[in-house]
């Protein structure tokens, strides 16, 4: 899987419809599916009777036997799809009240994740672990919808991403916290590990897709300039310069 992420910087963006001109929208999503065909984009999800199957089921039952009630509740907290879960270390000031365009600007982003990858799980229709086996027992809230990709590894993703660009000092922590998020949902034992990977990837190439659009720029300057100015981080970024 990491070599097929990193085949991908090297491949343009297959299956997108739509240039980076700012579109008058009344929805929510910056994208949606028809601009990313993640089919593309994506392996197909591990077929029911493999043996990467098999071995991803075992992970999550060793996990369910083995996780501590501070994980279980840690995870049951992230079944929350929104930024606000990155606060434990972007530190108090990182709330909604105080910075009501980060607030719309996220919720944006969370509603494109959704726009761009629910279709994809109808078309793989992977089974969730405890729909896969009856010895699973989710400790988060039970789920039929396709397994694959995992839409909460997605939104971590691309969560992180856009947020530690708004504030590149805390990356670190911040895309530590993303890949926590993500893992969450194999800890509570409603995705299988290769779900997880993929959302990473979806998250990316999302990422990377915005990034280049008109409409969500100017979203994304307003939103990092409240929260630079809430947090006491300065005007201005420092640019990201690679050691």
């Amino acid at each position: 899987m990491r070599k097929f992420i990193a085949s991908l910087l090297l491949l343009p963006v297959l299956g997108l419809a739509c240039s980076g001109s700012v579109l008058a929208r009344d929805k929510s999503p910056f994208i949606t599916a028809r601009e990313i065909n993640l089919s593309m984009l994506l392996p197909p999800p591990p077929a029911n009777d493999s043996l990467q199957t098999k071995k991803e089921l075992a992970e999550v039952l060793k996990l369910q036997v083995t996780r501590t009630p501070e994980m279980v509740a840690r995870a049951q907290a992230d079944e929350a799809e929104n930024v606000w879960r990155f606060a434990d270390v972007m530190g108090p000031k990182f709330t909604a009240e105080r910075m009501p365009q980060v607030a719309k600007f996220f919720q944006r982003i969370v509603d494109t994740e959704g726009a761009v990858v629910d279709p994809y799980k109808d078309v793989w229709k992977r089974p969730r672990p405890h729909v896969y086996s009856d010895l699973v027992k989710p400790a988060v809230k039970l789920s039929k919808s396709g397994s694959y990709p995992s839409g909460h590894a997605t939104d971590a993703t691309l969560m992180a991403i856009t947020l530690a660009n708004m504030a590149p000092e805390m990356r670190a922590a911040i895309m530590a916290r993303g890949a926590e998020y993500a893992n969450n949902r194999v800890v509570g034992g409603i995705h299988f590990r290769s779900d997880i990977e993929a959302g990473r990837i979806a998250g990316t190439v999302i990422a990377a897709r915005l990034q280049a659009r008109d409409d969500f720029n100017a979203s994304y300057d307003a939103a990092k300039a409240e929260l630079r100015s809430v947090m006491g981080l300065g005007a201005e970024a420092p640019a990201f310069i690679p050691q």
